[in-house]
């Protein structure tokens, strides 16, 4: 039997790729638990072919990723400024005083709202980790631990709390209730209220190979076209659009309430004709990325064993959920990787799922001195290059894994 899409619950058929079985991204392991089972499950891309909603089928329960969850956004300078770039901009674009009200949806630690509620907004983050909703509140800013939809939405507009701007930034794609998620914007939003929403663009992931963005986690991946049809279906509308860099390229879109004065820009228009143009949808178009990610995997494995064979010595730098994906897919372990670091120490003294590759301190890379560097969260290879400068005093070389394996200059 068929999944039906979460939008529109159609039978999904149409399969982008397979990227076989794969534990969830962050269930990460403990060296005293390396020798019990772990569960898996298939990483096999589908889409609908009634509205074009790339997604994974439901396999885990929300509360089995996001009740105590390992990421903090704080810890990546290149975000911290790219969110206050944008708390600027909000400010400025809408108007917002101390008279406006701010929702951030998966407010994380609060890094975000920090920005609006240090300009003196009054803001109100909405986080499911409860551990990562305690650090928000710690640092002074307003947060429930709830999971966002319909019900809480009217909660807190029953409470007078509806939002002049919301935020939702690399939380739609995680959404398993997607209509009951969507519907809960419309419902806090006040009439003339805008919000804003940022996720990986489903082009750039098919144009660039970006096949290792693909996790439990990630239920959804987004066209703009299809993305207008989800909110239509609930009332909003789609009045702006930016093509960021973030994520290996994403989109900032900008909702309003249909009946609203929010003017549409071009921006929208250009960006649909972009993936129409690019063929975004077609058999053709996923049967292609599908080869192409076979190929990352090989180029991959091509230089790793390559290395291995010259006895040259190969660390990690990153455990992001991309990692498990990359590793578990291309069978990659502690004989061609040794170890890969990560700043943040939830994560430290963990194992990758899967293949149990250590993660350890950024410190580690000085004392081992490997050959080459592999970036697993290549999209911050820039800001992790500048990290990494005194690792060139030895002769290490950096590497990328996507589009495909490559020594950077």
């Amino acid at each position: 039997m068929n999944p039906a899409c979460r939008f529109c619950d159609a039978a999904l058929r149409r399969e982008v790729v397979d990227l076989g079985m794969s534990p969830p991204s962050n269930a990460f392991v403990s060296p005293e638990h390396a020798g019990e089972p772990e569960t898996f499950y298939p990483l096999r891309l589908l889409a609908c072919e009634r509205c074009g909603l790339v997604q994974l089928p439901n396999y885990r329960r929300p509360e089995e990723t996001f009740d105590h969850y390992p990421y903090m956004s704080s810890f990546s300078t290149s975000w911290l400024d790219h969110v206050s770039r944008y708390a600027d901009m909000m400010r400025e674009r809408l108007t917002l005083t101390a008279k406006s009200f701010v929702v951030e949806i998966a407010s994380n630690d609060g890094h975000l709202l920090k920005n609006f509620s240090n300009a003196g907004v009054p803001v109100l983050g909405i986080e499911p980790a409860r551990n990562i909703a305690a650090a928000a509140v710690a640092a002074g800013i307003p947060t429930r631990a709830a999971y966002f939809g319909a019900t809480l939405a009217g909660d807190l507009a029953a409470e007078g709390k509806r939002a002049d701007l919301i935020v939702a930034n690399n939380v739609l794609a995680h959404v398993p209730g997607l209509n009951d998620f969507v519907a809960g914007i419309g419902a806090l939003l006040e009439p003339l209220g805008v919000a804003t929403l940022e996720f990986p663009h489903l082009a750039q992931l098919i144009a660039n190979t970006e096949f290792d963005t693909i996790y439990h986690e990630h239920l959804s991946y987004f066209s703009l076209s299809t993305a207008q049809e989800i909110f239509a279906a609930h009332g909003l509308r789609i009045f702006d659009v930016e093509e960021l860099s973030t994520h290996g390229g994403s989109l900032r879109i900008y909702v309003a309430h249909a009946a609203s004065p929010h003017a549409d820009t071009a921006a929208v228009q250009r960006v649909v004709t972009a993936e129409r143009a690019a063929g975004l949808g077609s058999d053709v178009a996923y049967e292609q990325f599908a080869k192409r990610v076979a190929a990352v995997k090989r180029s991959l494995l091509t230089f790793l064993i390559d290395a291995a064979a010259h006895d040259k010595r190969v660390a990690g730098y990153g455990a992001p959920a991309k990692a498990t994906t990359l590793l578990n897919y291309c069978g990659v372990r502690r004989d061609l990787i040794e170890f890969t670091c990560d700043r943040n120490p939830l994560k430290q003294g963990k194992l990758i799922p899967g293949v149990h590759i250590p993660i350890r301190a950024p410190a580690a890379i000085e004392e081992y001195r490997p050959d080459y560097i592999l970036i697993f969260p290549w999209n911050l290879a820039a800001e992790i290059g500048e990290q990494l400068a005194p690792v060139h005093a030895w002769g290490a070389r950096l590497v990328v894994p996507i589009p495909q394996a490559a020594v950077l200059a």
